[in-house]
């Protein structure tokens, strides 16, 4: 039997051998080759060498190595080069110049070891001589990894994180650590990674999940920090496993979506409720007013006593049903605003005219200053809600003197804004009562106010309609000896996006 020592060398030797003509286009691919490449000959001859296991940049080098082969005739050389499933291998190469018969260059000869394993080696070697020992005092996982995304070095915090026996994970790549659905994305952020080697701090980037040694999943974070060593760049990877977190994460979500439920039932019932109950008040007071213009008859003074607080009752109890029902509008984004162009000095007109009674009733002077008629953009009614609730506030607290409602502009902030401020000679504030003065269903001391009836939600409302407008409710006061609430109006209304 003829052997053919040179097919049998070139089938049987475990390096890739392939044979390129002298512009790199493949025309012999060996055993070797299909084995440390994974393409077939079939798949591989007839291609250009470059195109078919060239790495991404920063490693793609293979211009250069044809380059150098032809002008010198030969090249030895170690690169990386990049497998047909995208694993990317360390290889020992050497290239020779082929000449035919006349001397003129005819083809490139191609030898091609993989040296990955031993690649890993001496970078271990040189991770360990320096942080042997120090990696295993750190409180997260450490793993630090080579270009080619092989580990060199991983503690015994990882080699538990991920259930692997010590030094098991030695060699890996690390896309064995993550579920498959990631690992071709993996391939990219890492090859991305290594062209700007940049520290990522724990946290940053993408949602990113473990693979334990049993097929288990867990959710990871993960910082990325470039170490500089003798043979190259390499990666070390903090790894935490961040699967008690999720859960929290979870079932803070889960509260969250019942407590919207529950908030959006809450304003399906006061909705309702509102609604329901403002019907038979209003017959209420429709009735006892009725009765004390005294159209069915005649009533007595203890009767007419009587359903004069029937009707302030009901009057107080409906004002309260509005206010519950408009903060139900305001929490659930339905109150829908009319920008239109508006006069300041209309509004506070109308407001003025409606009170003159009850100012008058307790002896209190009304009255209204202005220097100048600024032009807002605004929605009506909320600025006369908000105006009838300070002005309501500056009466009710007030016993005697007067309730002075003045327009002006004034730069708030660093926006130009129309002022409409609303000053009192009442009871003032006290400086401890002024932190709780917005929120809802907050009264002055009761203690000493308990003259004063009231829901608590005025300025709570009033707040939050004027931040509907763009705008801003602040206030000065002495206790003792008054207050002054300015509504602030942006004089340029701008809509906002959502």
């Amino acid at each position: 039997m003829t052997v053919d020592f040179g097919t049998l060398f070139l089938n049987e030797t475990p390096d890739a051998v392939v044979l390129t003509t002298t512009d790199g286009e493949v025309v012999c691919w060996t055993r070797g080759a299909e084995a440390v490449f994974g393409y077939s000959s079939a798949e591989a001859t007839g291609r250009r060498l470059d195109a078919l296991i060239e790495a991404p940049t920063p490693f793609n080098d293979s211009v250069d190595i044809l380059q150098q082969t032809l002008t010198l005739g030969l090249a030895s050389y170690e690169s990386m080069r990049q497998a047909k499933d995208g694993t990317l291998v360390y290889i020992d190469s050497s290239s020779k110049l082929v000449r035919d018969a006349e001397g003129r260059p005819a083809y490139i000869l191609w030898s091609k070891k993989d040296v990955t394993a031993l690649k890993v080696l001496r970078d271990a070697k040189l991770v360990e001589a320096r942080y042997d020992g120090i990696l295993d005092s750190m409180p997260d996982a450490i793993i630090m990894a080579n270009a080619a995304g092989r580990i060199v070095l991983a503690n015994r915090q990882a080699e538990q994180l991920f259930g692997y026996a010590h030094g098991a994970l030695r060699g890996m790549l690390l896309e064995q650590l993550m579920p498959a659905r990631l690992r071709h994305a993996h391939i990219a952020h890492r090859t991305g990674f290594m062209a700007q080697p940049l520290v990522r701090p724990m946290g940053s980037g993408r949602d990113l999940y473990g693979l334990r040694s049993d097929g288990a999943e867990f959710p990871v974070e993960i910082s990325l920090s470039p170490i500089a060593a003798d043979e190259g760049t390499l990666v070390m990877s903090a790894i935490r496993d961040i699967s008690e977190r999720k859960r929290f994460e979870q079932a803070l979500q889960e509260n969250n979506v019942e407590l919207a439920k529950a908030v959006a039932a809450k304003d399906r019932f006061l909705t309702g409720m509102s609604h329901e109950l403002r019907t038979p008040l209003n017959a209420i007071i429709g009735f006892t007013g009725t009765m004390l213009m005294k159209l069915p008859g005649p009533i007595n003074d203890e009767q007419n006593k009587q359903l004069r607080m029937v009707q302030s009752s009901a009057r107080h109890l409906l004002s309260l049903i509005n206010d519950l029902l408009e903060l139900t509008r305001i929490e659930s984004g339905k109150v829908e605003l009319d920008v239109q162009p508006l006069s300041c000095r209309a509004v506070i007109d109308e407001v003025l005219i409606s009170f003159k009674p009850q100012a008058r009733s307790k002896g209190l002077a009304l009255e209204f200053e202005s220097t100048q008629e600024p032009a807002v953009s605004s929605d009506r009614q909320a600025v006369q809600q908000i105006l009838m609730s300070l002005v309501h506030n500056a009466i009710k607290f007030t016993n005697s003197g007067t309730v002075l409602v003045r327009l002006a502009t004034a730069l708030v902030g660093e926006r130009a804004c129309a002022t409409i401020s609303v000053s009192d000679t009442g009871i003032g504030i006290g400086a401890a009562q002024r932190d709780g003065l917005f929120q809802a269903f907050t009264q002055l001391d009761p203690s000493a106010l308990r003259q004063f009836d009231g829901s608590g939600l005025g300025l709570h409302l009033s707040r939050k309609l004027a931040a509907l407008l763009q705008g801003e409710i602040y206030f000065d006061s002495e206790y003792g000896v008054g207050s002054v609430f300015t509504l602030a109006l942006p004089l340029e209304f701008c809509e906002r996006e959502g």
